[in-house]
């Protein structure tokens, strides 16, 4: 699969869901809202109707905006008759056109707008000035283009109440910026919990009945039913280190949580290779044999690290023909060891932010990594793995447009449409408030690419509210449909994770290790016991995966057992049980 930015292409993808949150009287959030790749030869509709955007489709001229900066802005017309807001004249960056908006304190706000350019093609970020304050917030980028319009989403958490300006910036000031169909949409927290709710529902988990009976037909009321989950479909792992191998309750207290890891350092080049020529494999075959003896699937953590300051020392000295043969080596070396063992690769680590190896032997090189990763293990997942391309909107270079640039990089060559490919946003959040509105922004857009997303090393800085602001960043993950795995790196303090701490010196759960704890508990292991009602029907709704279920006789306390396995389009809503007295 290719994926191109065709200009002018009038199909796009719309899997978005109207859902409208139960009770509380608010506006639909939308779900994806044409989060296309693709861009329009005309824009589509404001999202929430503009939200609190005064004109957001220019019906009205250009009233509620003024210029920012220097220059000019105009309503202009479209072949069509389609009414759009234009910055021309501008010399600096930021110049555009803007709205001020009230913001209010502890609000997610969403925000869209389609976006094109005067000519040739840039990055245009929306910014948020707030009153008083030399502070720019990004909000969100799109790589725009002259002839079609691109749809750029993103949106800003409210840290506190204040007017701000809404502005757009463009690195290149020679060209016109011009925008359409803008919005902005609040919602509370509670608003947006509920989204996640129902979207779990919707998207992790299938509706269950089970009737019970006695063998003659008749409806067995007050049977007990345990359902206890003895897999589940969605990866939910931890990270892990060489502590492992020697600390018994480390060792306990990772294999009563998780059977997804990824080991932290022991597998990369620098650890295995310190001294030119002579591997060391001991640490990772003896973790990796850890994990298989305990069901834990592993994470491939990685072949090639594209930051300089992370190549093993020697490797930095060397020249453009001993680096090729001494990568060469290295992936041969590590793929072929572990070879249809892992159930993923991080190929080339973090080659959005950095190009070591492209720097080094071509601008090609991560593409070359990824058809000989695929070479020698063709049925393993190849992860493009980078950190801020959801948990910072500050960071333009890594950007959702910019991951997904990247990504059309390494799959030019035709043999690439062979490979299984995934992306890795690591998910390591800064201290504050996360901004999930562009967080769910981001996985939007890339996950209409249409590969498996996982969050790869999610993590939250020590603050005080880590614990309530890592939940957020976990559900707001495991409920958006494209998220097909998450993996922490968290641990505790006896492993020297020091950042997102589960666990104490003495392993006693800390705060945050309890959300993780709670978030395994409720997305599925159970036990659930529920008992039949006068029908003989025990109505539930699972998450995906296996179960064990127990049908226990009110009155003779007989049992009998099933193993059934849920998955989405589950097809045995009506399981029926016909027990003996």
């Amino acid at each position: 699969m290719k994926v191109t930015a065709k200009c002018c292409n009038l199909l796009f993808i719309t899997t978005s869901f109207l859902l409208f949150i139960s009770g509380l009287g608010v506006h639909s959030l939308d779900y994806d809202y044409f989060a296309t790749i693709e861009c329009m030869k005309e824009p589509q509709r404001a999202q929430y109707g503009g939200g609190i955007i005064v004109n957001s489709g220019f019906d009205h001229n250009i009233e509620g905006w003024t210029v920012f900066g220097n220059g000019t802005i105009e309503e202009r017309i479209s072949n069509d008759g389609n009414r759009f807001i234009v910055a021309s004249k501008r010399t600096q960056s930021l110049d555009s056109f803007s709205q001020t908006v009230q913001l209010e304190k502890g609000l997610i706000y969403t925000f869209s707008a389609w976006l094109q350019l005067s000519e040739g093609s840039d990055t245009i970020s929306v910014v948020f000035k707030t009153n008083g304050s030399d502070q720019l917030v990004h909000g969100g980028h799109v790589i725009a283009k002259h002839g079609c319009w691109s749809l750029l989403k993103g949106g800003i958490v409210a840290n506190f109440s204040s007017p701000a300006e809404i502005l757009f910036e463009s690195n290149n000031s020679s060209v016109e910026i011009w925008a359409d169909s803008v919005s902005l949409q609040p919602f509370t927290k509670k608003e947006w919990r509920s989204h996640q709710d129902n979207n779990i529902e919707r998207v992790r988990k299938s509706r269950v009945r089970f009737h019970v009976s006695n063998v003659n037909e008749t409806a067995l009321e007050g049977a007990t039913v345990v359902i206890t989950q003895t897999k589940a479909d969605f990866p939910f792992g931890c990270g892990m280190n060489h502590h492992i191998l020697t600390n018994i309750d480390y060792q306990e207290w990772f294999v009563s949580r998780f059977k997804y890891t990824t080991f932290t350092n022991e597998m990369k080049w620098y650890s295995t290779e310190i001294i030119p020529g002579q591997e060391n494999y001991t640490i990772s075959d003896a973790m990796l044999e850890f994990a298989k003896d305990n069901g834990i699937s592993v994470r491939g953590h990685n072949i090639f690290w594209d930051d300089e300051k992370y190549q093993p020392e020697w490797v930095k000295y060397l020249s453009p023909d001993e680096l090729r043969k001494a990568a060469k080596k290295r992936i041969e070396s590590v793929v072929k060891r572990y070879k249809g063992e892992l159930i993923a690769w991080d190929v080339v680590n973090e080659n959005v932010h950095f190009h070591f190896y492209e720097d080094k032997l071509g601008e090609n090189a991560s593409e070359l990594y990824y058809l000989k990763a695929h070479e020698l293990d063709p049925e393993t997942k190849l992860f493009m793995n980078e950190y801020n391309t959801i948990e910072y909107s500050g960071d333009k270079v890594v950007s959702p447009p910019n991951y997904l640039k990247k990504l059309e990089e390494i799959m030019q060559s035709g043999e690439a449409t062979e490979i299984l490919f995934a992306i890795g946003l690591q998910g390591h959040f800064a201290s504050g408030q996360p901004n999930l509105a562009y967080m769910r922004s981001g996985l939007d857009f890339l996950g209409n690419i249409g590969f498996p997303i996982w969050l790869t090393e999610a993590s939250l800085d020590p603050q005080p509210n880590q614990a309530e602001y890592f939940e957020e960043v976990l559900r707001e993950a495991y409920s958006h449909p494209a998220v097909e795995g998450i993996i922490m790196f968290a641990g505790p303090a006896q492993a020297g994770f020091n950042s997102t701490l589960l666990a104490d010196t003495n392993f006693q759960t800390t705060p945050t290790g309890q959300v993780v704890d709670n978030l395994i508990l409720e997305w599925g292991s159970g036990p659930y016991t529920a008992i039949a009602d006068s029908r003989g029907i025990v109505d539930i709704s699972l998450h995906h995966g296996d179960y064990d279920v127990t049908f226990t006789h009110p009155l003779t306390q007989n049992s009998k057992k099933l193993n059934i396995s849920v998955r989405k389009g589950f097809s045995q809503e009506n399981i029926h049980v016909k027990m003996h007295a």
